[in-house]
């Protein structure tokens, strides 16, 4: 299993709860993939550089996590059909 990068930005008009049940609905179809969670960072609500979505600021956590390649495409998939989150960016984290 590869190592990614995983930042999402999450709906600002979600109170605190609703953005970590939608978290714990990120870990979960993670662990449905056959992967795991290793780095969890909840940055709490941010302003964004740019307006995405139609939004200035969002939730943004950042994950390190593992999951097999050929998932990836779906996982992204899966994350983009959640309408309440507005962005997700995957990156290949570098093993030292």
């Amino acid at each position: 299993m590869k190592k990614y990068e995983l930042f999402t930005i999450i709906k600002p008009n979600l109170d605190n709860d609703e953005a970590d049940k939608i978290v714990n609905k990120i870990e979960e179809a993670i662990k449905n993939f056959g992967g795991e969670v290793l780095e969890a960072d909840k940055m709490g609500r941010k302003k964004l550089a740019y307006e995405v979505g139609g939004f200035s600021d969002g939730f943004m956590v950042n994950q390190i996590i593992k999951v097999p390649a050929d998932k990836v495409a779906e996982l992204k998939r899966q994350l983009g059909l959640n309408d309440s989150i507005i962005r997700v960016m995957f990156t290949t984290k570098e093993c030292a």
